[in-house]
């Protein structure tokens, strides 16, 4: 499925609402569910449970629901913000990651 598809499907589960209420809705979306992730991951890091990684996935899937939503909101393509995104890192990291390209970020110089 692409990116787009997944918009469109995920979108049609979202209470209607203006784009400035979409936009809080994604904010503190993203901010709960990101909270579940890392919650989930410190259970197995740090209290030595099972990495239970259907709730890992299951959470990763709430992240793009609302990153859905956050583009809605925005009249973006998530297909368009992936590619700025890949388009930004192939010119921070031209071959691959390195410590010192991080600390660069060439793709900052000049703006």
């Amino acid at each position: 499925m692409n990116l787009n598809t997944y918009q469109a499907l995920a979108i049609r589960t979202a209470k209607p609402l203006d784009p400035d209420e979409n936009l809080v809705h994604a904010v503190m979306g993203l901010a709960g569910e990101a909270g579940e992730f890392a919650d989930c991951i410190k259970k197995h890091l740090i209290y030595s449970q099972p990495l239970n990684r259907a709730n890992a996935m299951e959470e990763l899937g709430d992240l793009m629901w609302f990153v859905a939503l956050a583009c809605k909101a925005l009249d973006v393509p998530m297909e368009h913000i992936a590619q700025m995104n890949i388009d930004k890192l192939a010119q921070r990291y031209p071959d691959k990651y390195a410590d010192t390209l991080a600390a660069q970020r060439l793709d900052k110089q000049g703006t």
